[in-house]
């Protein structure tokens, strides 16, 4: 293999190999596969995890990369450039949720794969070293919060106190970390990138319905996760006059009605979702003693995110007391809306204008694992468009075609970045 720099060779025409992306992706799908759906469940950190971190890691090694594993699970595959220094890496994670498609995360991280390996195979090495890699729980559908990996990559969060995180089936991060072999010895946090871009499916109709093969992402919307419980009184459903009721469960779904009518009346962009409430004793003749439920509510704008956190609690406290029940709430995940790179964005704009195909700039409406690398590095987003805008969803699809328009879009973007 002839041993050229990309600046001296022309690459414009490089382009992935999209069947070996594809088979690389089915091959993955396969572990943690759901029964008779294209769909699959790897929450973080279960064995269904650790035979997929193992099956990517693998691949990573036989392409003799230098694979790193942090103490949150993290990991990193460089393929070194003429010159030392800071990468320019990508990325996303392999984890999914319990009702999961093949491409949310999985695309970004094979895709990064499959271009070290075009390269490779072109006899092409990058001015500056290139990285892919895959970051624990970015789901944060197992342990919270979200983006969990990124966070502490980043120094946003200590180790110790990822470690002490508890699962929703009660096991401790550390200790499963330490159990499915992924307790790394690289440091955290850990230093920064020379830039960071994130390949993803846009888990929205936007794309799709406006005929556009590529989103240019110009950030990230907040996020604010809330769990409330509610504490009643368990009595008799058929005996218990109605005005006597100290009912949790009414004040769960009151709640429920009022952030869908407070992302109404606020406007697009503004997204609230209850998805998750457990009564309990949860039988169908008696009030329940106490109701759990979470909160989700996004927006582009910290300041209405703001108002809107206040007004939901506003509520809440107020349905709570109208039914003499009483509250407690735990703040799940605070993030503040993200704006990334104009360089990186404008770089993105221009290399799918330049490989002919439709461009918008969009911002993303769930979070990524880009939002954190952007607190230490510029840091950018490519998205491709879903199927119906479907995703945390085994019907999740993106065609070949733009899986493949995708990728390209990447592979040049990063080797622009890496003779930056």
């Amino acid at each position: 293999m002839t041993n050229v720099t990309a600046e001296n060779l022309q690459t414009g025409d490089l382009r992935i190999d999209i069947d070996r992306l594809i088979d690389r992706l089915g091959a993955l799908a396969e572990i943690g596969a759901i029964e008779g759906t294209e769909g699959c469940a790897r929450l973080a950190l279960t064995d269904e995890d650790k035979r997929g971190r193992d099956l990517v890691v693998g691949w990573m090694r036989d392409r003799d990369l230098n694979v790193t594993i942090d103490a949150i699970g993290n990991v990193i595959a460089t393929m070194a450039g003429a010159t030392n220094g800071p990468p320019v890496m990508c990325g996303s994670h392999i984890d999914t949720v319990r009702t999961g498609g093949r491409y949310d995360g999985n695309l970004g991280v094979l895709a990064g794969l499959e271009i070290i390996e075009t390269l490779r195979t072109a006899g092409i090495t990058p001015p500056r070293p290139l990285a892919v890699g895959f970051f624990s729980d970015e789901e944060g559908a197992r342990f919270p919060p979200d983006m969990l990996g990124s966070l502490v990559y980043v120094g946003a969060m200590s180790v110790e106190e990822a470690h002490g995180i508890e699962s929703i089936d009660g096991a401790l991060l550390g200790e499963e970390l330490e159990r499915i072999g992924y307790l790394g010895p690289a440091p955290l946090p850990a230093a920064a990138p020379h830039a960071f871009v994130e390949l993803h499916i846009e888990q929205g109709p936007v794309l799709e319905s406006e005929g556009i093969k590529i989103g240019a992402v110009t950030g990230v919307q907040g996020i604010s996760w809330t769990e409330v419980e509610v504490i009643g009184e368990s009595n008799h459903a058929g005996t218990t006059p109605m005005a006597l009721r100290k009912d949790p469960g009414l004040v769960a779904f009151q709640t429920a009605s009022f952030v869908r009518e407070l992302t109404l009346e606020l406007g697009h962009p503004q997204v609230g979702t209850v998805g998750r409430i457990e009564l309990h004793p949860n039988l169908i003749n008696v009030v329940p003693a106490s109701a759990t439920f979470t909160i989700d509510i996004r927006h582009t704008d910290n300041n209405v995110l703001l108002e809107a956190e206040r007004r939901v609690d506003e509520f809440l406290r107020a349905a709570a007391a109208a039914e003499g029940v009483t509250v407690q709430t735990r703040t799940l995940a605070r993030f503040d809306p993200v704006t990334f790179d104009d360089r990186v964005i404008d770089l993105v704009a221009a290399t799918a204008a330049a490989q002919g195909l439709s461009v918008m700039r969009m911002p993303s409406g769930a979070g990524h694992d880009a939002q954190m690398l952007s607190r230490v590095c510029p840091t950018g987003m490519v998205f491709v468009p879903s199927v119906d805008g479907i995703s945390h969803n085994p019907a999740e699809y993106t065609a070949p075609s733009d899986l493949e328009a995708g990728a390209n879009v990447l592979l040049h973007v990063m080797l622009e970045l890496a003779r930056s």
